[in-house]
């Protein structure tokens, strides 16, 4: 008997492509199942999930099930990306999960403010890296229900 169980489909908006070897790194070590894509800033992230540009085609810029966002990149940072997706009806039940490595009390309110599912401050170790991917990857695939996708 074969299960098809399509991978969780994580949109990282990280603009150091340090943090995106190691997250990568960090997540095939863990042996995360997942499809994950890159995006070097919150610009490109709108245009994935908005499908313009270069991401206008949905089927090579699938729906994200969940999106790992750094808060400060170039462009457009994470606060704004977070208040355009919020505003968007059809956007705004995306899981996010800001992954950063501020853990100032100011930032975590503001971003849940804005209307962020987590925070979560990245680990200062590899280890520590694999462990909270994991963590979050198993808590938005395995643990949680989601509502539908409204318009994929």
């Amino acid at each position: 008997m074969s299960t098809s169980i399509e991978p969780l489909i994580i949109l990282c908006a990280e603009d150091d492509p340090d943090d995106q070897m190691l997250t990568r790194d960090a997540l095939a070590e863990g042996g995360i199942v997942a499809d994950l894509r890159f995006v070097c800033d919150g610009e490109q992230l709108l245009d994935y999930i908005h499908h313009r540009g270069v991401h206008s085609d949905p089927r090579l810029s699938p729906r994200p099930g969940i999106i790992l966002m750094d808060l400060n990149m170039p462009r457009v940072d994470g606060r704004e990306a977070l208040q355009v997706i919020r505003s968007d009806p059809a956007l705004r039940r995306l899981p996010i999960v800001v992954f950063t490595t501020s853990s100032a009390q100011a930032d975590i309110e503001q971003v849940y403010d804005l209307g962020a599912n987590s925070y979560v401050v990245k680990p200062a170790s590899y280890a520590g890296m694999v462990r909270v991917l994991d963590e979050v990857r198993r808590y938005w695939s395995e643990t949680v229900e989601l509502p539908l996708a409204e318009g994929g």
